[in-house]
């Protein structure tokens, strides 16, 4: 759905965009296991403790992800290195962009993750499990909520804010002159200003004078114009 939001003119191909949302799916799968393995070292209820670490990691989680990916974001441009930014994967693509970009963001999740973990070891948690699941007496209603209904729900919010994290991003797009230099829209419309200001286009003679020469039967030059192509 937000892949076929994006303008027609931006819209990535079927190979970027699953570029883009398989590193999400990856780095997904870590988050859920990591859940998985983090509520059963406790004797609290597995349920609810996994319901925590699921919602720390779609608030403060989504945060610290956005500050991973900036700060990856500057050292990559920083260190030139073009295939490691986030969405870039060259023209073909490139798998092995795709691979570098991948353990870049699992690196931004390990992160998260640790600090998350860290999170949870401040006390008064009970209280909180006690609250999010304590009234619901079905134990298998309880695992339907945490693992599937609030993961579906809180999942689909969080590909879309990540996603528009990492996607390459089409701010503006520069054209190349016939020289090869970049030309960007807004130097193109000053040239073209003066362009049009400039008088490079004179004859010797106005369609008058053309008229009465021709009538006349002389042959008089007439200079060729100048014309300034611009592209």
């Amino acid at each position: 759905v937000k892949r076929f939001k994006e303008p027609k003119e931006e819209r990535r191909p079927w190979r970027i965009w699953f570029y883009d949302t398989s590193k999400q799916a990856i780095g997904a799968l870590f988050i859920h296991f990591a859940n998985v393995f983090l509520s059963d070292l406790t004797e609290e209820d597995p349920c609810s403790l996994y319901l925590i670490n699921f919602i720390l990691d779609a608030t403060l989680g989504m945060l610290l992800i956005w500050l991973g990916v900036k700060a990856v974001s500057w050292i990559v441009q920083h260190k030139k290195y073009t295939y490691l930014v986030f969405g870039e994967y060259g023209d073909p693509p490139q798998a092995a962009a795709f691979i570098g970009q991948c353990i870049l963001y699992l690196l931004i999740m390990v992160f998260e993750k640790t600090v998350i973990s860290l999170v949870l070891l401040i006390p008064g948690w009970t209280k909180l499990q006690q609250i999010l699941l304590g009234y619901i007496p079905n134990p298998q209603l309880e695992l339907v909520l945490v693992m599937l209904v609030v993961p579906f729900i809180v999942n689909a919010i969080t590909f879309w804010v990540v996603d528009s994290l990492i996607m390459r991003k089409y701010k503006q797009k520069d054209t190349l002159d016939i020289n090869g230099s970049i030309e960007t829209p807004r130097a193109r419309r000053t040239e073209e200003s003066q362009v049009l200001l400039s008088p490079d286009m004179d004859f010797d003679q106005s369609e008058s004078e053309q008229d009465i020469s021709g009538l006349q039967g002389m042959n008089q030059k007439m200079k060729q114009p100048s014309y300034q192509v611009v592209i």
